[in-house]
């Protein structure tokens, strides 16, 4: 194995802190995850999540539950 170097990633701050929990709950570190997912890229020679092009119905959908999100956050805002 090399030698070990830092990654830097920027993102939002809410969805690191989101993902860090769920990650948490899996016993993984935003590290580890980081590492199982360049692991598996340079095993498979392949992206190991299948990414598509939503299509109208999961576009709708997926409005959907961001707007459902958002009123959600703000009637905690708003307690």
């Amino acid at each position: 194995m090399g030698q070990s170097v830092m990654l830097n990633v920027r993102m939002d701050d809410e969805l690191k802190s989101q993902a860090t929990e769920v990650l948490a709950a899996l016993g993984l570190s935003a590290s580890d995850a980081v590492r199982i997912l360049f692991t598996r890229l340079v095993r498979d020679q392949a992206f190991p999540l299948e990414l598509k092009v939503p299509n109208t119905e999961t576009e709708a959908a997926m409005r959907e539950a961001d707007e459902i999100i958002r009123h959600r956050m703000v009637d905690q805002v708003c307690r």
